[in-house]
């Protein structure tokens, strides 16, 4: 069976000019047919999309999965078997936060009590000390302090404190975004305004030196986390903070 790319668009989900960009890469080739010149997919491509969409759906980036997928030694049945089990995983994961979510609103109901402890359940500990492990291997015992001053300010917050913070941190992502497609430089008057509001916010969990508040300007493009978070506001989001962080903290920090 030959199926075009608005065929494969409209079944997968995935848009026309995403799947010629997985083309351009070299992640997922059609066919061409000799007669028209048209590009179809075949069972093949199917199944292979199928992957690409696993992994996307596990946070894998492109280069990875071009790799992965390109590699003698990729078993696509045990690769399913594994998305399999890391689903499970995620599944169970948010019916525990499903549930926190239920005890909550009880609790604000006025209907239960919850502890700290129960007020957090579900949410992905492992990922943060992760995020620790990597910036402390980045950055060194300089990174390590940080984290620390920032787990004894954070003992006490509630959750209205982590949802107050995380709205900022929306807001400021919104806000540069808006500059970003003004055309203005990063170091211009009005992202730097921005970016010193970003520094306060983040001066909530630590007091960033000049090369720490830098370096987290380029985790925020180098870390495939953080660039899926500012891609979703921008596709050049993520670089634009860098640069502009880089800018306010050559300028301004010490």
């Amino acid at each position: 069976m030959k199926h075009t790319v608005k065929e494969v668009a409209k079944a997968s989900g995935v848009s026309v000019r995403t799947l010629h960009y997985y083309d351009e890469i070299g992640l997922l080739t059609p066919h061409r047919d000799e007669a028209n010149g048209y590009r179809y997919y075949g069972e093949e491509e199917l199944l292979r999309l199928q992957q690409i969409l696993f992994f996307r759906e596990l946070d894998f980036p492109l280069e990875d999965i071009r790799s992965l997928l390109g590699s003698d030694s990729f078993d696509r049945i045990g690769a399913l078997e594994e998305h399999k089990r890391l689903l499970a995983l995620r599944a169970e994961r948010l019916r525990t936060l499903m549930n926190t979510i239920d005890q909550t609103i009880g609790r604000l109901k006025g209907e239960r009590t919850m502890n700290r402890d129960e007020l957090y359940e579900g949410f992905d500990q492992s990922k943060q000390k992760q995020y620790e492990r990597e910036i402390i291997q980045r950055y060194g015992k300089q990174a390590e302090k940080h984290i620390e001053e920032s787990r004894e300010r954070m003992k006490t917050w509630t959750k209205e404190d982590y949802d107050r913070v995380n709205g900022e941190y929306a807001e400021l992502n919104r806000r540069m975004t808006s500059v970003l497609e003004s055309g203005l430089a990063p170091d211009s008057p009005e992202a730097q305004q921005v970016v010193e509001d970003h520094f306060g916010v983040v001066s909530r969990f630590y007091t960033p030196s000049r090369e720490m508040y830098a370096g987290l300007g380029d985790l925020y493009t180098d870390h495939p986390d953080f660039r899926k978070l500012y891609d979703a506001f921008h596709p050049r989001l993520a670089d634009y903070w860098r640069d502009a962080m880089k800018a306010y903290a050559a300028s301004r920090l010490s």
